[in-house]
């Protein structure tokens, strides 16, 4: 947390104007989803230069060139939304769990770039939100999901994947990308604020003709699996 503040004060004069420009792209109806992502993405790489973090990343490649596809990273923090704002070229919205939609500027940032929030123990709305998902991805809308549910408390170790989280997926058919979070739990849990990198990978993506046959639990774990390797590698 002791991050947190150091952006902040290094930020002092400047963080309420991004903070308003973020507010007024979620409620224009003028402005697009891409162009509150661009500003909600200037604003993340101006908050992890104060906070002493670079973003390293790699498979930039690997993002499908036509959009109306979904990211798949695991799930370490707070600060995973940074890191993937800065690091990905092309616009997309996320899902994000209901309570933490509250945060003040996350809650912001949702509005600008057309996310939403899911509650996970109201079965009718998340079924609501998987649907309406499914439909912006067949329009071309990008999205991000965490299929953990929830972050994992262990640093770079994740959580099983659950299938549910795969619904979109395989009802838009879309491509699916796995993404690899290393060390995405470091700048917001640790004390110190040292200069350190988070490193975000790219994996190559896997297209409906690959898991059209796959159940989503099965989908789900294959994925799991290629994210758990590319953390050991470049562990």
């Amino acid at each position: 947390m002791n991050r947190i503040l150091f952006m902040v004060l290094r930020l002092l004069f400047k963080a309420p104007y991004y903070t308003l420009r973020i507010w007024w792209c979620g409620k224009s109806k003028k402005i697009s989803y891409e162009e509150g992502y661009r500003w909600c993405q200037f604003a993340t790489k101006k908050a992890n230069k104060a906070g002493r973090v670079t973003i390293d990343s790699k498979g930039l490649e690997n993002i499908p060139d036509k959009n109306g596809f979904i990211l798949f990273p695991n799930h370490q923090g707070l600060y995973d939304m940074l890191a993937f704002l800065e690091s990905c070229p092309v616009p997309f919205s996320f899902i994000i769990k209901k309570e933490a939609s509250k945060i003040i500027l996350l809650k912001q940032v949702i509005a600008a770039t057309g996310s939403m929030a899911i509650d996970r123990e109201d079965l009718r709305q998340s079924m609501k939100v998987i649907q309406t998902m499914t439909e912006e991805v067949q329009k071309g809308r990008n999205f991000l999901i965490f299929a953990e549910g929830t972050r994992s408390k262990e640093g770079n170790k994740i959580l099983d994947f659950k299938g549910g989280s795969f619904k979109s997926a395989v009802k838009a058919k879309c491509p699916i990308v796995p993404c690899a979070l290393i060390d995405s739990f470091k700048p917001f849990d640790e004390k110190s604020i040292k200069p350190l990198t988070v490193h975000v990978i790219y994996l190559p993506p896997m297209y409906y003709e690959e898991y059209k046959e796959m159940k989503t639990i099965e989908i789900a774990g294959e994925v799991q699996r290629r994210i758990q390797e590319a953390i050991k590698r470049e562990s």
